[in-house]
């Protein structure tokens, strides 16, 4: 059990189990998760109760569940550092999820643009827990007592929701949740698509060349930079490239920690067929050490239910402090 005696500040996040992590997750989140565990209270969540918004295969989810918390410990998340588990092992996100239904309102999951985006991609199975999705989300952090949350921009209107929600609870009965702050990375990264490079990166893109996944092969890595898009021009350089260029370029000095005046020296007079080649054996040699680590997890599968096990019942532990704390307020009997 993870032990918060230095009063850390807790800082909470989760990645649904669906599609396949790619190098987007890792420079833009898990990454950063890496550098902050050793200053935080830190809790990572595989959120598999949100991925059934989408109808899902039970076996696929059951394995992808598994799969994700391996490829967060092989990037390095610690579970001597932080707390890791899979949402569904603790049954109070969704009592509370219930209770701040109570304390939403309509109109407020009405504005929530991501509904509206999915709805659209998902018009056969526009379902309750689509609409309610962002309560969960809620749940999730206000949970845990959650100080800080690392969000991107799709995800700033349900931090701003729950924020409300907390806010609202408290003011109805006393201090109960705390109120959390988005967390600003000193060092994130936006990662776009390979193809469509006005978009960002998905780990659930339809089109599989759009990213490069963390457990992808070596031959797939170097097919999918080879085809992906950069512009008409021929020189490596940052300022005047287009912005699928920019993207490569960026992924290039995220993984191997150059400046990017320093990759553009280093392929001066050269053009993109070399460039793409660099970049194919950085990405390579960056995910070899995930790939071998995360292979050694999936093969020693009773450590890793160990991991998780003992996440979940740290978990439940400090669920149970606010669950007990919110029925209380609210006026559910409490038989000891």
């Amino acid at each position: 059990m993870i032990d918060n005696k230095d009063n850390k500040k807790v800082i909470l996040s989760g990645i649904q189990p669906s599609g396949e992590l790619c190098i987007g997750n890792y420079l833009g989140a898990i990454k950063n998760w890496v550098e902050l565990q050793p200053y935080y209270d830190s809790i990572f969540v595989v959120v598999d109760m949100h991925a059934i918004t989408v109808r899902q295969n039970p076996a696929e989810l059951r394995k992808r569940c598994l799969s994700f918390a391996a490829q967060f410990i092989a990037c390095g998340i610690d579970p001597k550092l932080s707390s890791i588990f899979i949402q569904s092992h603790v049954s109070a996100h969704a009592e509370l999820a219930w209770v701040l239904n109570c304390y939403t309102y309509m109109g407020e999951l009405n504005r929530m643009t991501q509904f509206k985006d999915k709805s659209k991609k998902h018009n056969a199975n526009i379902n309750a827990g689509l609409f309610t999705y962002p309560i969960l989300m809620a749940s999730d952090i206000l949970l845990y007592q959650a100080d800080l949350v690392p969000v991107g921009a799709d995800q700033k209107q349900h931090l701003e929701l729950a924020r409300n929600i907390a806010e609202r609870f408290n003011n109805e009965y006393s201090p109960t949740f705390k109120v959390p702050e988005p967390f600003i990375p000193k060092h994130g990264a936006r990662i776009m698509s390979l193809q469509s490079p006005e978009s960002k990166m998905s780990k659930s893109d339809v089109n599989v060349n759009n990213y490069i996944g963390l457990l992808d092969d070596e031959q797939t890595i170097i097919k999918k930079i080879k085809r992906s898009v950069t512009d008409s021009g021929s020189k490596v350089n940052y300022k005047n490239g287009g912005e699928g260029l920019k993207n490569l370029i960026n992924i290039y000095s995220l993984l191997s920690g150059d400046e990017i005046n320093a990759i553009e020296l280093r392929y001066f007079n050269k053009g993109y067929k070399e460039f793409k080649e660099g970049l194919s054996e950085v990405i390579i040699e960056s995910l070899k050490p995930i790939q071998e680590k995360y292979q050694s997890l999936m093969n020693e599968k009773g450590f890793l239910e160990s991991i998780l096990k003992e996440g979940s019942d740290s978990a439940r532990y400090r669920a149970r402090k606010t669950i007990q704390k919110v029925y209380r307020k609210i006026g559910f009997p409490q038989i000891r």
